[in-house]
């Protein structure tokens, strides 16, 4: 490992730094991560230091990838275009009926591993996704230069370089072999690409990423929202009553406000206010989502984009977000799931494979930052404490499960 055993000495008095007006309106939150950064060196058995070396671990892994590109995927989409996305719906199998095993079979909940292979490019995305966020992470907390590099390189051979870059569109993700060429669904594909922009406003202003390299990929971006909202399978995302509809809208608003458009963020987040309370009940299940057969897992996806959307609108100033019912509702949600991850024995709905309380681990803590909720507070430090090289330690900072330290301070309202 290049650099896991090394931390600087200058995080030990590392002042927190003070974000800008536009850093505070999109990107990972730089009063957050400052404080995290604060922590490293200061006890070297806490969360963040854990999560630290972690991250660097994987990040220099990462120096090692090749570059991912869509066009190195081995089957092609309907459209015969090898820069389109291309994916196949993880649930549904070969037919066991057919000769040819078509047309694909819905087998909800048992993921086909066939549809993650080189062959289309599911796990490319993130792999590719996966790696950015490490390397650009690993760079803001070690000031280490070849992990921008690294990242930068990456991003414009996805986003930038015509012979390697993605088309911005979703037109073919999530096909089922013998039924659709792509659905709206597989939109959910590219809420990857959320964290791929946070990290990119982490690479802003380096030597790694020049200007022009930036603007690009806030162009493309900007395609990609234009297709979000104006395609056929984005209106009927955007429709949709559980999870993909949820997702939709944080994709929607993280990629207006990534793009300077906090007018179309707003707009998204009034419809994402509409949803509310039509997908949690009065004691703050999502029955959406435990219909399905890993309810659990479904519960949280949830509440982690409506996390994000939470933020987002405060960020925006959004005072309706802290309308009686919207606030109450969310609360009574992320209450839910926070009290049977404190007490797994409890949870009633059957799981396809076994109820695992730290699943709950990213919705907790992202929630502990928004919400004063003694319930929350206390799942969020637990399963902090209980995953202690996880990354959410350094992007939430698990200030319930640490001791004091007087020189580093929560920016206000964490």
């Amino acid at each position: 490992m290049r650099k896991t055993a090394l931390l600087c000495l200058t995080l030990l008095t590392a002042p927190l730094a003070v974000a800008s007006p536009a850093e505070n309106m999109f990107g990972y939150r730089q009063g957050v991560l400052s404080y995290s950064k604060c922590l490293l060196g200061h006890r070297g058995d806490t969360l963040p230091d854990k999560a630290y070396a972690s991250l660097l671990e994987h990040a220099d892994e990462a120096l090692e990838h090749s570059l991912y590109s869509v066009v190195d995927k081995t089957q092609l989409p309907a459209s015969g275009n090898r820069h389109d996305y291309f994916s196949f719906a993880p649930y549904w199998w070969p037919n066991p009926e057919t000769v040819d095993g078509l047309p694909y079979v819905q087998r909800d909940g048992e993921y086909n591993m066939a549809t993650k292979t080189n062959a289309t490019d599911k796990q490319r995305m993130i792999s590719f996704a996966r790696d950015v966020r490490q390397l650009a992470l690993a760079y803001y907390f070690s000031g280490d230069i070849d992990y921008a590099n690294k990242a930068a390189q990456q991003l414009v051979n996805w986003f930038v370089t015509p012979a390697t870059r993605m088309a911005p569109n979703m037109a073919y993700a999530q096909a089922i072999p013998g039924r659709v060429d792509g659905r709206d669904i597989g939109i959910i594909d590219s809420r990857l690409l959320i964290d791929v922009a946070n990290s990119v406003e982490l690479l802003r202003d380096t030597p790694a990423l020049s200007q022009d390299e930036y603007t690009s990929i806030k162009s493309w971006y900007t395609e990609l929202l234009d297709w979000l909202l104006e395609s056929g399978n984005g209106r009927e995302e955007e429709q949709a009553d559980n999870n993909h509809g949820t997702w939709y809208d944080a994709q929607v608003v993280a990629f207006a406000l990534f793009t300077d458009q906090p007018e179309l963020a707003r707009k998204q987040l009034a419809i994402t206010q509409q949803r509310i309370a039509d997908q949690f009940d009065a004691q703050g299940r999502q029955p959406e989502e435990l219909e399905r057969t890993r309810p659990w897992h479904y519960s949280n996806f949830n509440l982690e984009a409506y996390a994000r959307l939470v933020d987002y609108a405060g960020r925006l100033g959004l005072s309706q977000w802290q309308d009686t019912n919207v606030e109450r509702a969310l609360r009574r949600g992320f209450n839910f799931v926070a009290e049977h991850a404190l007490q797994d024995e409890s949870w009633p709905y059957e799981e396809l494979d076994g109820f695992e309380p730290g699943t709950a681990l990213g919705a907790m803590m992202a929630a502990a930052l928004l919400f004063n909720e003694p319930a929350i507070t206390q799942a969020a430090a637990q399963l902090a404490k209980q995953q202690p090289g996880a990354v959410e330690q350094l992007l939430y900072s698990p200030f319930h499960a640490l001791p004091g330290i007087s020189q580093c301070v929560l920016p206000a309202g964490k």
